[in-house]
């Protein structure tokens, strides 16, 4: 993937100068390539990928990815066949099979010499199948010294020149398509010392070439010629020519990275954490005054009632005081989806430290990934331990079936999606499938290590019990009067879920398009100040919600705390459809099913963590508000 998906505010002042400062932070441990004079530069290919046109009406027309050595496509290969290269968890499972190439470039050497690489022949079936690829934008990948071949772009909002990271297969501009068998490469390097260099750029041109195809000795890459269309009735014969460029630059190694992560249009983000921080304090300062004004005020008023009276009124809130904490219905359920989020929180949380940190370099491929999958399983002790303990409070007694539910349910869910999408995957010939023996290491990874700690975690939690309760239950449940349509379950969740979603929805859009459109994404620190900003309206705005439902005498506020919290996921559901219907353009049934089986899962995910967020500030408030009245 190239880019990069809630966590914790680490400090606004530190956050606000991390957006553009991460760029120059790399993995620990990650040195540079130095070169001399004709020492060979390894070119590797990497899957081709759809990617969005240069227009901004452009849709995304595939989400498939294949692989370069496709028998169809009929690349060049090396002698002897090409050699996959090690990758990453997280590499592999988003997509990146990344081979050796026949380039033969070597440094320095070799400038603005027009080379043969191959000559291929094209049958017309795979001319066909070529065509179509075109058609729908692919790109070609490619990466040399870590760094991934781009086309030099200018923001025409900003006139700031970037690297867009791939270049394309083909074009379709004259509603013909066209395959680019010529390829300018212009390799930007930095001499930190005499004879010492590294690479710190690389651009490529593509070009379609028509005309004679045939192997030639000398070739002359300046000459005009027509553009090479592939016949779809007849065997195509094609040549594959490149040139190579130095071009010396003062960009230093460290910072080599920065003309690729390139922010598009930051005011927009900051004008959309301007507003989320916004909205934000004004539901701090709503919650501060109800607990600290009203609350206080009734407080005051209860508590000065004579206790010896007969007969002592009670007024909102305070006459379910005997009702709040009754156990709610389903209480394993509830403390299983609590549990499992606040997992995800952590692993959230501490992705996020890492990847501000510098921890998560973007020459590491696949590095955010797999620090996900890895924190998601170390973290099974967290889940565990908050299953147990929420359950118990609620008065569960059957532990073991909760701990066991808190270990799989959620990661059996998970993956019965992904061995779907994988399915659909496997019948398009995507490189994106996820060999079956990476999928068993996931299998492993996740009960053999994460199980065991949710079950120590869940140990813990049940020897330190529930947590106490400041009043009694009564014994007869108390009548519950109409509740006004505002407040049922599903409304106040549709309307809790717009702050947090309107204060996500434009970092929502680049993380998008990173996942599906090819976009790079590197604005770690707007992501952690939204997810901060998030996680601080959800928990502010469910408070508000539940106090509204308890003076409103529904003391029943256990799940509506943690459907109100999750509301934002039903508000991203529907900006999904909508990105769908604005910026794609799927025609086939397998991209279909990969688009809407990822946007379950980053619905199902939102979900339970912005509804953990929501139930525990809920459970904390409604604490803390009955612990200060005084009950006989």
């Amino acid at each position: 993937m190239r880019g990069s998906r809630s966590g914790y505010l680490l400090g606004s002042v530190l956050l606000a100068l991390l957006p553009s400062a991460t760029n120059a932070f790399y993995l620990p441990g990650a040195a540079p390539h130095n070169y001399v004079q004709g020492d060979p530069v390894d070119v590797y290919v990497n899957a081709l990928t759809p990617i969005l046109a240069g227009s901004d009406n452009s849709k995304l027309k595939s989400l498939i990815n294949y692989d370069y050595y496709n028998s169809q496509f009929h690349f060049c290969a090396p002698d002897g066949g090409a050699q996959g290269q090690p990758e990453s968890l997280g590499s592999i499972l988003f997509g990146d099979r990344i081979f050796t190439s026949p380039y033969d470039i070597k440094m320095l050497e070799a400038n603005g010499t027009c080379q043969m690489l191959c000559t291929a022949e094209i049958p017309g079936e795979d001319a066909k199948f070529i065509n179509e690829r075109i058609r729908e934008e692919y790109a070609l990948n490619w990466l040399v010294d870590g760094l991934p071949a781009a086309e030099m772009k200018r923001d025409t909002k900003t006139g700031d020149l970037f690297f867009d990271m791939g270049f394309n297969l083909g074009n379709d501009d004259d509603d013909i398509p066209y395959l680019n068998n010529h390829y300018e490469i212009v390799l930007r390097y930095h001499e930190p010392s005499p004879g010492v260099y590294r690479v710190v750029g690389v651009l490529v041109w593509p070009s379609s070439r028509g005309g004679s195809q045939e192997y030639e000795s000398t070739l002359n890459c300046d000459i005009e010629v027509p553009k090479l269309g592939l016949s779809e009735n007849e065997i195509n014969n094609i040549r594959y020519t490149y040139r190579v460029t130095w071009d010396e630059s003062d960009t230093p190694w460290a910072t080599r990275w920065d003309n690729y992560l390139h922010i598009f249009d930051p005011r927009i983000h900051w004008f959309s954490l301007i507003n989320s921080i916004v909205i934000v304090v004004f539901l701090c300062v709503m919650v501060a005054m109800i607990l600290w004004r009203t609350v206080s005020r009734d407080i005051s008023r209860y508590n000065a009632i004579d206790l010896s009276e007969d007969v002592q009124e009670d007024w909102g809130w305070k006459l379910v005081h005997g009702e709040v904490f009754r156990a709610p219905r389903y209480p394993m359920a509830l403390s299983v989806m609590v549990g499992n989020g606040a997992q995800l929180c952590a692993m959230c949380a501490v992705t996020l430290v890492f990847a501000l940190l510098g921890f998560l370099s973007p020459s590491n491929r696949g590095s955010l990934a797999t620090v996900m999958m890895v924190c998601w399983t170390l973290f099974g002790g967290i889940g565990g331990y908050y299953s147990s303990r929420i359950y118990a409070s609620l008065g569960g007694v059957n532990n073991r079936k909760n701990a066991f539910l808190t270990a799989t349910i959620l990661p059996t869910l998970v993956f019965i999606v992904i061995f779907l999408l994988n399915f659909f995957l496997l019948v398009a010939g995507s490189s994106g499938a996820v060999p079956f023996s990476t999928m068993l290491l996931i299998v492993i990874l996740w009960f053999g290590i994460s199980a065991p700690l949710s079950s120590i975690g869940s140990y813990i939690g049940s020897r330190q019990g529930g947590v106490s309760h400041p009043v009694r239950v009564n014994q007869i449940p108390r009548q519950i009067p109409p509740a006004p349509r505002h407040l049922r379950p599903w409304a106040s969740a549709l309307l809790a879920g717009i702050l947090p979603f309107g204060a996500a929805f434009v970092e929502l859009y680049f993380v998008m398009s990173s996942l599906f459109a090819s976009r790079a994404y590197y604005a770690f620190g707007f992501l952690a100040l939204t997810a901060g900003v998030v996680a601080l309206t959800t928990g502010t705005v469910t408070i508000l919600f539940i106090y509204f439902n308890l003076c409103a005498e529904e003391y029943r506020w256990h799940w509506r705390a943690f459907l109100t919290g999750g509301g934002s996921a039903f508000w991203i559901l529907a900006y999904g459809l909508f990105y769908w219907l604005s910026r794609l353009s799927l025609h086939s049934l397998s991209s279909v099913a990969l688009y809407l089986g990822y946007l379950f899962l980053i619905c199902i995910f939102d979900f339970i963590v912005t509804g953990t967020i929501g139930f525990l500030a809920s459970y904390w408030a409604v604490r803390r508000l009955y612990s200060a009245i005084r009950v006989d």
